[in-house]
């Protein structure tokens, strides 16, 4: 069964909410198993939720040994001694996450809008071709839109006859 993309919301209903925080919290703690295991890096997870009175910590304390847990605390150690800025790079709100989804969004929506600005120009290009009046074309800019379309369109057919020549 295919996963279906899931919409980056605040799950409405409490229950559906925390089962789904309940499977995820399990695959995100077995990629960091998987993660610290396959590449012998160390990593450590502390997830707070609503659920739970207390933190889940991975790699839990019945798991480390008297070494592992001296390498775990390091690493904890490590991340609080970084700059803050170097600490933050990674990490990101809900705010930030929806700021720079939002940015793309609309960055990919002025592309589409561009592209099919060129498409409509394309369409009234070829419907003037076929001998449909040009009165349709609403104004100047229109105008030189085509304009700019048949001088790339010329300029495409010289290059190929240049080239078959």
């Amino acid at each position: 069964m295919a996963i279906r993309k899931m919409k980056h919301e605040l799950i409405s209903n409490e229950s559906k909410r925390k089962v789904s925080f309940k499977k995820r919290k399990g695959g995100l703690l077995k990629k960091m198993n998987e993660l610290t295991t396959l590449y012998g890096i160390m990593g450590c997870a502390i997830i707070y939720s609503t659920f739970d009175n207390r933190p889940e910590i991975w790699p839990s304390l019945p798991m480390l040994t008297s070494l592992s847990f001296v390498r775990w605390c390091g690493v904890l150690d490590r991340f609080i001694e970084s700059p803050e800025e170097e600490r933050e790079r990674y990490t990101m709100d809900q705010k930030t996450f929806l700021g720079r989804h939002i940015s793309w969004s609309s960055n990919a929506l002025e592309r589409e809008r561009k592209k099919n600005r060129g498409l409509e120009i394309e369409l009234t290009l070829n419907e003037c071709l076929a001998g449909k009046s040009m009165q349709d074309l609403m104004c100047l800019e229109d105008i030189k839109e085509l304009q700019i379309l048949l001088e790339e369109n010329i300029k495409c057919f010289t290059d190929k006859i240049e080239t078959w020549v």
